[in-house]
């Protein structure tokens, strides 16, 4: 597998998959680690499974992983066919990858082709662009239908924040202006999505949806090692915001997923409307910016409150 190792001088470094959809693997600030990375470890595309949950296989996880493009969430069948655990975009290696430097940035171009013969044609540009002068990085998408029939096109970025950055000592800042649970389970700790607990054996993961009246944001902050992150999108572009609560051992990860679709299947999305489709020639582009702290009190002046229009 090609890894590109992106390091700012100023205490930002990661690791670049490029044969993962160019996601990013590895995190780290000032050395310590922020992201999570899964007992699977790297696996390598040619191992994808693609029938059912096989996806859980290879889910690397890492700091991001890529859901899309034909499907994301629950496996379903929707328009005559099956759809698999988050689609196959984040096991698809880049076509092309290239590297530009300037004073201010370096900048990885790559190209992800999900073409299928006789099929639908999407191509992934994707641009991941890290500041040379502030600890920020810039992951912009453009998705263009390069066929001729309408396809779906889901997105879901899966940020995963782990240990150290994620330990009961840290604090989860999401203001949202309505947050929902995705089960039953969830539905009863819904009092309590915001709190952050010691890892726990068998641990039933718990999914929350958080709507957003102005700009999406959400980040976390650990002041026992001082490092935070916020993550922020347009939620024009990107409506959907799922927080994924994994607080078990050695599955201690803590999920924030700006998407264009929700996780609960592509049939759901169809029977409420709410599927994007491309037109053939039709593109969309998506954005995504993350930024670095290492003072609390920046961290959270960053945030814009949930109630201001």
């Amino acid at each position: 597998m090609r890894l590109f190792g992106v390091r700012n001088g100023k205490g930002l470094e990661f690791t670049l998959s490029a044969d993962r959809c160019s996601d990013i693997s590895r995190l780290s600030f000032d050395g310590v680690n922020l992201g999570y990375f899964s007992p699977v470890g790297y696996v390598a595309p040619a191992y994808y499974d693609a029938v059912g949950n096989g996806f859980l296989k290879s889910f690397t996880a890492g700091f991001l992983t890529t859901c899309g493009l034909y499907a994301v969430g629950t496996p379903c069948q929707d328009a005559g066919e099956y759809t698999s655990l988050h689609g196959s975009v984040g096991n698809t290696p880049a076509e092309s990858i290239g590297i530009r430097q300037t004073e201010d940035v370096i900048e990885i171009q790559a190209k992800i082709d999900q073409s299928e013969m006789f099929g639908r044609k999407l191509v992934l540009y994707r641009t991941v662009t890290c500041s040379l002068q502030e600890n920020r990085i810039t992951i912009q998408d453009r998705i263009a239908n390069e066929g001729d029939r309408i396809s779906p096109c889901m997105i879901l970025y899966h940020f995963n924040m782990g240990y150290p950055l994620l330990s009961e000592t840290a604090e989860l800042n999401i203001p949202s202006k309505q947050v929902s649970a995705r089960t039953e389970k969830a539905a009863k700790a819904i009092a309590h999505w915001h709190e952050i607990t010691k890892p726990q054996p068998q641990f039933e993961e718990e999914c929350f949806y958080h709507q957003f009246s102005k700009e999406g944001q959400a980040g976390i902050y650990n002041a026992a090692i001082g490092k935070g992150i916020r993550i922020s999108f347009d939620t024009d572009k990107l409506p959907y915001f799922v927080q994924w609560k994994m607080m078990g051992q050695r599955e201690y990860v803590m999920g924030l997923e700006p998407g264009n679709c929700h996780p609960d299947g592509r049939d759901k999305m169809r029977e409420s409307g709410t599927l994007v489709e491309l037109q053939p020639g039709e593109q969309v582009s998506y954005c995504v910016h993350l930024q670095f702290f290492r003072d609390q009190t920046e961290w959270q002046s960053s945030f814009i409150p949930s109630n201001q229009e």
